[in-house]
């Protein structure tokens, strides 16, 4: 199979449990926490290995939460790259309040980092022993990384003739566009706030996503509709792919587990709007699950045939 390497600038430890309610400057005791692996590209490589699939995961990581972070990692059986930083990675917080099923989501930022290790990390990815076909980067940047560090990965990719898949968002989407990319995957308010103007129906979300493939700025862009599904934007044209419907525990991860179904589809040969599809499938299976857990192959591949049915 093609090889995939993910990338991911702030990595993390998420810390996840439960409390009973939610009661403003009380004490509140949860449950036993759960710890795993989090950030962009981390969750992707985590979630092509829970499809069956393999990749190379290639992270800054500092102190000893970087150290937990890659125990982890190795645990579920990962490839890992990591590049040693002076900076602790950081842990965010997830807690679900059981009163209300409400979810709370604290996202911490990440230490900054030097000139010389984000440099680290791209000199990491051109170096790797074997050039990636695929290279998906995603996630937020820490401080200190330039917005421009996207259109860099862009511009090694097509250096080393990889195929780049971008998932992140703000000036960081707009310039690593301007740079060209294959594949990028923004909600609605994202791809609003990239050209300045608010998406109220599908005609403008089709005229815009449209545009960006026309002009050279990326060969696939897939729209997250939520629960309306994906628009699927190629030279081929529009298509409107609906999402199954499922029961939500959770939609922590599920955006990472679409990515990781659509570029391991493609890895594996098929056609991107087989891979959309099974991309699709793998983002609602995601919520199937409760936490911060990722999809699961059997639920993925189940409504991925339950898709390819309806057709």
């Amino acid at each position: 199979m093609k090889l995939i390497i993910t990338l991911t600038m702030n990595p993390a430890i998420d810390k996840s449990a439960n409390v009973a309610q939610v009661i403003v400057e009380r004490k509140l005791y949860c449950h036993s926490p759960r710890f795993e692996p989090g950030g962009g590209g981390v969750n992707v490589s985590r979630a092509i290995r829970k499809l069956g699939g393999e990749s190379t995961a290639l992270f800054p990581s500092g102190g000893s939460t970087g150290d937990y972070l890659l125990e982890l990692l190795q645990l579920e059986g990962l490839d890992c790259r990591p590049i040693p930083v002076d900076g602790r990675t950081r842990e965010n917080l997830v807690v679900l309040e059981e009163s209300s099923g409400l979810q709370y989501r604290f996202g911490m930022p990440g230490n900054p980092l030097s000139e010389k290790e984000w440099r680290n990390c791209l000199d990491a990815l051109a170096g790797a022993d074997r050039n990636p076909d695929y290279i998906v980067a995603s996630g937020s940047l820490p401080d200190g990384v330039p917005e421009d560090f996207y259109a860099q990965v862009a511009r090694i990719g097509k250096g080393i003739g990889a195929r780049v898949i971008v998932d992140t968002s703000g000036n960081s989407l707009r310039l690593a566009l301007q740079e060209g990319v294959y594949l990028i995957k923004p909600n609605i308010r994202e791809l609003g706030e990239l050209v300045g103007q608010e998406l109220v129906d599908e005609t403008s979300q089709r005229e815009i996503s449209m545009e960006l493939v026309r002009s050279g700025q990326c060969a696939v862009v897939a729209l997250s509709l939520g629960a309306g599904g994906v628009l699927l934007a190629s030279a081929d044209g529009c298509l409107r792919l609906q999402t199954p419907l499922v029961s939500i525990k959770s939609k922590v991860g599920a955006g990472d587990s679409m990515v990781a179904g659509i570029v391991l589809s493609l890895a594996r040969g098929n056609e991107v709007q087989d891979a959309i599809r099974f991309g699709v499938a793998a983002g609602a299976a995601a919520v199937m699950t409760p936490g911060s857990e990722l999809c699961r192959r059997e639920d993925t591949e189940r409504l991925y045939d339950l898709m390819n049915k309806q057709t």
